[in-house]
This record gives structure tokens, sequence and C-alpha cells, in this order.
């Protein structure tokens, strides 16, 4: 009878794995009689499932029958096994429009499978381009769109359709083929706007364009990088965020480089420009992270004039020089590099 019971209640222990329950959760599920002798075994067995080096369950620690059922996992042979040396995965980043040339210091930066890129910028300065331009470069390796930027319901349906401004920025990027040779979609799109790690599709590349989450809880942003690379494989992700004028990092602050491998943060450059800062960066094959560079958008996606700045060596990046507007920089503090 103990050992059927011990059979049955860690088969419901192995489905519950991760999360909690109570004994009137377990007493439910085996159908036990609570003044039947077998529920006084499933409390011992309870108590010992909680010893040992291979736990099942890790009591509340206040008595109340609560355990949380732990995770089981097995340990990963390094040497064991013959193990594959992997390429850097191959990645390209948008390019200069009117070069017809990938950013130029996309070859220092080493993007591998499992890793994420961040993009945090300001509203209305480029975050959807550099996005598009992400998925548009890397069609060949069909990459899954998701997020806020892209689709909307049907009327009262379930169904969803692109909005209009997704498929006026797809045809301005001309360049790009977006069908294969079927007619078909060479990239594939998904209206979700939550749960993104449920929705990342394993081993492709994942742009979630935005990650919208409450004012209060902005540092769950760290939870969503952590559940997202959990799924992705050999996939790599690229999550757009939210970033506030004048902040260094994106909304979630610290929690935002926790799981990130490449940050790229975007601000106002002028009226007419934008700025892009390299922040975090994992691995490289020479410094980048501090780097600047200005650009335009033209129609919403193409990537124009895009070069390298410096801070303006005669007001510092302050605009002004002594009581006038710094001539050098034009009152925006950074020139051509």
């Amino acid at each position: 009878m103990t050992e059927y019971l011990s059979n049955k209640l860690r088969d419901l222990l192995k489905q519950a794995q991760g999360r909690d329950v109570d004994l009137r959760y377990i007493r439910s599920e085996l159908k036990i009689n609570p003044e039947d002798n077998a529920w006084d075994t499933v409390k011992t067995l309870m108590h010992n499932f909680s010893k040992g080096n291979t736990k099942l369950v890790k009591p509340s620690g206040r008595n109340d029958g609560n355990y949380h059922v732990v995770t089981q996992v097995r340990p990963v042979s390094v040497f064991g096994d013959p193990r594959e040396r992997k390429q850097p995965f191959p990645l390209i980043f948008p390019r200069d429009f009117n070069k017809g040339m990938e950013w130029e210091f996309a070859e220092d930066i080493v993007i591998r499978e499992g890793d994420c890129i961040i993009i945090g910028g300001v509203s209305n300065f480029g975050k959807t381009a550099l996005a598009l331009n992400f998925c548009g470069e890397n069609i060949d390796k069909n990459p899954v769109l998701m997020g806020n930027e892209y689709t909307t319901r049907v009327g009262d349906t379930d169904e969803y359709e692109p909005t209009p401004r997704f498929l006026n920025r797809l045809d301005a990027m001309d360049w790009i083929k977006w069908t294969n040779g079927d007619g078909q979609d060479a990239f594939t799109l998904l209206p979700v706007r939550g749960d993104y790690a449920e929705h990342v599709v394993k081993d492709k590349i994942n742009i979630i364009d935005w990650v919208n989450l409450e004012a209060n809880k902005l540092y769950d942003i760290s939870r969503v990088m952590d559940d997202c690379k959990a799924e992705v494989g050999r996939g790599i992700l690229v999550i757009v965020l939210q970033k506030g004028e004048g902040a260094v990092v994106a909304r979630g602050g610290q929690f935002v480089k926790d799981f990130t491998d490449c940050e790229l943060n975007i601000d106002k450059f002028s009226d007419t420009e934008s700025m892009l800062t390299i922040g975090k960066v994992k691995e490289y094959t020479k410094p980048v992270t501090g780097r600047k560079f200005a650009f335009g958008i033209y129609q919403g996606v193409k990537i124009m004039d895009f070069r390298e700045i410096k801070q303006c060596p005669s007001c510092r990046g302050k605009k002004w020089v002594g009581q006038k507007p710094c001539e050098e920089c034009n009152k925006v503090g950074w020139v051509d590099k």
C-alpha cells in the first residue's frame, strides 16, 4: 500500500513541478479520506520527500501543509560527450540605406545562439525601424515578429490583420523580398501582446516589438527576458522596450541588463535625426560599449546617413559656450567623429 501511494504521489508531484501545492490539493487529487490510515502515510511521504539530496518538495516553513514542488534537473555532461564548438550566430545588423552596407560596428559584436538584443528607445525615434530592419536583413532565416506594433483585431472577431502602417513600412523596404517562392510570407507574424515566452518559436529569430509592462512592475522585464531566453533554443531574441527621454537605459532600469547580451539605446539627436548608443555587450572582438551614432529615418524604415559621432570639443556636450549657443555643433552637443 505504501509503495502504491508513494508512486501515485510521485506522479502527482511530477506534474506539479515548479508550483505550490497543499495537503488539501493532494488529498483531493489522490481521493483519500482524511480518516483513512493512508492519509497519515501521505503526510509521512511528503515529509520524507523534503529530505535528502534529491528533494521533491520544499515545505513553506510555517507548518501549514503548503509545499513548493521542486523542479527536478539532471546534471549536464560537459566533457563526457562530444560537444560541437559552434560559430557565432550569423545575424545581420541593419544597413545604412545610402551606402547599402551593414552598420560598421556589427563585425565587432559577437552574437551567439540564445542571445538577447535589447533595443531601448524614446518614442518615435526609430525603435520599430530597427526591429523591422533586423527582420528584413535576416529574412532568409524565417524570423518571427510579435508585439504591439503590427496587428489589429478584425471587428469583434478573434481574427487579426496587419495594421496599415505596418504594411506601408514593409512596402517601403523594397530591397527586401518578404515572400518565398510560393508567394507566402517568409516570416511569421504573431498577434502577441503578452505572455511572450509562451509564444517564442524555438531556434528562430524572435523579434518582440514591444514589451509593455505596468508602470509599477517594470522590474518584471528581467523575468520576461529570462523566460524568453529559456524558450528560444538556438535562435536569438530582439526585444524592443520604451525608454524615457533622458534616461540612460530602457524602462526597467538595471533589471534590463540582467539578461541582455547586446544593448542598443536610441535617443533624440535632433528634430529630424536619432542617436544610437551601444550599451552592454557581453562578447566582442574589440570594445564597442559607449560608441554613439547618428542617423535619419526615411519612410519610417530607411536608415539614412548612419555615422559615428563624438562629444563636441567646444561645448563638451553642454550645447552652450558661455551664454551663447555652441556654433560648432549647432547646439546639439555632438559632432561627426
